[in-house]
């Protein structure tokens, strides 16, 4: 299992996002979850590639060829594959995964986390959507969509497509749940 996570390429200010970052990286590593994710070397994208490197976890990342020396591209990874530009990104992106989450980020985490999330309504994948809540930096977006569906803009079945959780815990359990019966 693969999971594609979007993230800042830079680390915030407040130091839970980054502890974030880490904690995932490792968590999807230590029970052999592959982490797909933008092959950038700074920010949370870096932190959560080191710290899945780190439990020796597979991190492929996928970045475009502009954007391959102005991001750092991260030195050390499973494999890497340079594209064509954004677009090409964030359909290999979606093609390598098996579920997809959103850390803290900026334009560009919000741009794909909405790109997958459209593609699930219009019944283009199945793949679950989770939001990483990380200290309510989403609570707004969740607000957001809120509104959209008491507007009429989002069916309430399409408002569940995205799944915002407290803790990497909760992630982790909602990606790898455990079987009711345990033999």
């Amino acid at each position: 299992m693969r999971v594609a996570v979007f993230c800042g390429s830079r680390t915030g200010r407040d130091p839970r996002h980054a502890a974030a970052a880490a904690a995932l990286g490792g968590a999807l590593a230590a029970r052999g979850v592959g982490v797909v994710y933008g092959a950038g070397g700074c920010g949370l994208m870096g932190i959560l590639a080191d710290a899945a490197l780190a439990a020796g976890g597979e991190v492929v990342g996928v970045i475009p060829e502009a954007l391959a020396t102005v991001e750092l591209l991260h030195p050390r990874l499973t494999r890497t594959h340079v594209v064509a530009d954004m677009h090409a990104r964030k359909a290999l992106m979606a093609e390598l995964a098996d579920a997809f989450v959103a850390l803290p980020g900026g334009y560009g985490t919000l741009e794909e986390l909405f790109e997958v999330v459209t593609w699930a309504q219009l019944g283009l994948h199945e793949k679950p959507t989770f939001v990483l809540d990380v200290g309510d930096y989403y609570a707004p977006l969740a607000a957001l969509l809120d509104h959209a569906v008491e507007s009429g803009y989002v069916a309430p079945t399409h408002r569940q497509v995205v799944r915002l959780l407290p803790s990497v815990e909760a992630v982790v359990a909602a990606l790898l749940p455990r079987p009711a019966n345990p033999p």
